[in-house]
């Protein structure tokens, strides 16, 4: 006995302190962690290219461009590129948003002309542009400049265009604007030359800009782009971090409450767990977003499930007579498969969320994936290694461990009908609520500024505005400044932030409406958030949108087919996603809740949590069938199956929608955007995963089998659950 209390004080001992060390170096390292633009604040741009299929080399060439240029913002700026004609620069940090905007905003062709009118040589000859300060000979003052270079054909052409206009104008024409005209002074045939007579430097780096960004090999389009203040973002990673730490405790709380000395176990797991999230988003350079902090604290309540799973393993062992270690063995080995298989299936949707979502989307993916292999990892093997070294502690009474005694199955089968007719009813007030919101004008669905285009202006008021004074007040300035008519508001509530929608405003725009603000109602410019976004990609979220799910649906559907051998499985899981998105659709409808950038993630991750409900369930379904005997029916076997994972499917879910609902009150705008609806769709998927799923499965294998006993290539169905068996007493042959 004292062998194993010194065994089992070293491994918890060794737990804690690889707790300690890794959550040490998870907050040493959370500083190192890169944040996203809607965290640090900047800006971001989507542009496309003016030509449908550009050539990989000017698009290699304009990005390489668009780098040197950007880097004059920020050190950390990126410029990458997305699809076959898309460039995304991210520049984070920066103040002067709008400025960099001006200048980036509008990449058009630049050319130079001679006197006459003609083409001299185009923006892509010039090869680089900078400003600088040279001391005038004559005067000896400082004078600003802009030095040039050319390429060998802009060289050329330069040289002969110089030799013939000595002592004439050089038109530099930017978007069909002039915005230089210096004189030739002398033929120009080494490839270099500069422009002299800006008035001051700035004035020198503005031109040396507009050439640079003129020179890029290929004409771009704003299709979107975002600004962010530094201060918003900072308030998001408080408000999120708290929301964390609070839904920590409380599952902390009732995970201890609940199932005791496991749950103490699984605490200590779910601590390492956090540090080793922070490590790993730091070794890999994830770009952490606010939708990824998002994925982080729903990744947490779902890694309470592989406990959840584990621990009502144990207490079932418990229940039927074997000692705690015996229990606590059978119930990591008969629990691993479902865990697995359920991990599986969500990062299938995580995957797919990456691979067609955007940046912010492609943020919650990364951090929702890294997030359930922690959790599979710290469940199946940190878990078990502190529930073993506190029993070898000592703490071996079963009571300390929970005992779930077998209780009455609950037919749920008898009432399939009622949650058929439910899901439905569901389903269809959602296609009537979009047929009557697209009758009246208003569109089928509540389409935010991501699906429909235009301009979204968040801003934090130094005081709580109501709805009059908005509409009275703050409106007519905005339209004054920006020229708009139409302005939509939406209020924060809980908050003094509202936002303005529009259509799609240009950067002089933006900018005026933001001094109005500032000068008419004191409002701190680093709150304010704006976020333009074009109707082609409006249009491509909506495409994105609908393939995301169909493809994850058919991956899961194949997976599931795989692991589970049987087809009706996988169909009736499909059928039953299907009808989570469809439900979730309906509260989109009903509820008339924005569907925005956030919406594809919504939904994947619904069918990523619902998927793994489903596994659950269907795990125990198939492991029931290899005991069942011949007195038992297939209609017992399905109720007896979800009744003993009822206990589970409920603690999962009110763990993962504690965490959520704290993330929905705490939150900022754009994530209670995301929270509300993600907690529909865990009621939901808790409701198809008990309710829906297994009773699609029995319909559909009784069905079968009473078509191949009507055709007489099967015995009858009476043994395998119609009732029939249990009236006659004998078995069908």
């Amino acid at each position: 006995m004292k062998g194993n209390k010194g065994k089992g004080l070293l491994g918890l001992l060794a737990v804690v302190a690889c707790i300690v060390l890794f959550g040490w170096f998870g907050y040493d390292t959370a500083d190192d962690i890169k944040l996203g633009l809607d965290l640090a604040g900047g800006v971001s741009i989507t542009y496309r290219t003016v030509i449908d299929n550009p050539s990989a080399e000017d698009m290699s060439d304009t990005i390489y461009k668009l780098q040197q240029r950007v880097q004059n913002y920020s050190t950390e700026a990126a410029v990458y590129q997305e699809g076959n004609n898309r460039i995304n620069i991210d520049i984070p940090g920066v103040s002067d948003a709008n400025e960099i905007l001006e200048e980036l905003g509008k990449p058009g062709s630049l050319s130079f002309l001679d006197p006459e009118g003609n083409e001299i040589l185009t923006g892509d000859q010039v090869v680089r542009a900078e400003a600088g300060i040279m001391e005038d000979k004559t005067t000896g003052q400082d004078q600003y400049i802009v030095s040039l270079n050319f390429n060998e054909e802009g060289t050329k052409a330069f040289a002969d265009a110089t030799s013939a206009h000595v002592g004439e104008i050089i038109y530099i024409i930017y978007d069909n604007q002039v915005v230089s005209a210096p004189t030739v002074q002398t033929a120009i045939t080494g490839g270099e030359c500069y422009i002299e007579g800006m008035s001051d430097y700035e004035e020198a780096q503005n031109l040396a800009a507009t050439i640079r960004i003129g020179s890029l090999s290929l004409e771009l389009e704003e299709l979107r782009s975002q600004v962010v203040g530094a201060r918003l973002g900072q308030d998001a990673i408080a408000t999120s971090l708290k929301a964390a730490l609070i839904g920590f405790i409380i599952i902390a709380v009732f995970m201890i409450a609940v199932y005791r000395i496991p749950g103490v176990a699984s605490v200590l797991a779910l601590g390492l767990y956090v540090g080793l999230e922070m490590i790993l988003l730091s070794a890999f350079e994830v770009t952490l977003t606010l939708p990824g902090i998002a994925g982080i604290i729903l990744s947490i309540g779902m890694a309470v499930d592989a406990n959840v799973i584990i621990f009502t393993r144990i207490m079932e062992e418990i229940g039927v007579g074997k000692t705690v270690r015996s229990a606590i063995k059978t119930g990591f080995s008969k629990a691993t498969s479902a865990i697995v298989d359920g991990n599986i299936t969500t990062l299938i949707a995580a995957a797919v969320l990456f691979l067609r979502g955007s940046g912010t989307v492609k943020g919650f993916a990364t951090t929702l994936a890294i997030g359930i292999v922690l959790s599979m990892i710290t469940a199946l093997f940190v878990t078990r290694g502190a529930l073993y070294a506190l029993y070898n502690l000592g703490l071996q009474d079963a009571k300390l461990y929970g005992v779930k005694k077998s209780r009455t199955p609950v037919d749920f089968l008898g009432r399939k009908k009622i949650f058929f007719a439910i899901s439905i009813a569901a389903i269809v007030i959602g296609w009537a609520a979009m047929a009557v919101g697209a009758g009246s004008g208003r569109g089928a669905l509540n389409y935010g500024m991501d699906f429909k285009g235009g301009t979204s202006t968040n801003v934090v008021f130094n005081e709580d505005m109501s709805l009059e004074e908005i509409d009275s007040q703050v409106i007519p300035v905005i339209r004054e400044a920006t020229g708009v008519a139409d302005v939509q508001q939406q209020k924060v509530a809980g908050t003094n932030e509202v936002i303005f929608r529009t259509q799609t405003l240009t950067v002089d725009q933006r900018q005026a409406m933001e001094d109005a603000l500032v000068e008419n109602f004191g409002v701190d410019d680093e709150t304010i958030t704006a976020e333009s976004i074009s109707g082609a990609v409006s249009d491509e979220m909506k495409q994105d949108a609908i393939v995301a799910v169909i493809i994850s649906t058919i991956l899961m559907l194949l997976y599931i087919w795989l692991r589970f051998k049987d087809i009706h499985f996988a169909t009736s899981a499909v059928a039953a996603l299907v009808h989570d998105v469809l439900v979730v659709l309906t509260f989109y409808a009903v509820a008339r809740w924005s569907v925005g950038s956030t919406f594809i993630a919504c939904m994947l991750t619904i069918v990523g949590y619902s998927i793994n409900a489903t596994i659950v369930i269907f795990d125990r379904i198939r492991e029931n069938l290899r005991t069942k005997t011949n007195k038992e029916s297939l209609a017992d076997l399905v109720n007896n199956s979800i009744t003993q994972t009822f206990t589970r499917s409920v603690n999962t879910s009110l763990t993962t929608f504690v965490m959520v609902f704290v993330l929905f009150l705490l939150g900022v705008s754009s994530i209670r955007e995301f929270a509300l609806p993600l907690m529909v769709g865990i009621v939901c998927g808790t409701y198809s995963s008990v309710c829906i799923t297994g009773a699609l499965w029995y319909v559909m294998t009784t069905h079968k089998k009473a078509v191949k006993a009507e055709s007489g290539n099967a015995p009858a169905a009476g043994g395998e659950g119609t009732g029939k068996k249990k009236k006659s007493g004998k078995k069908s042959k």
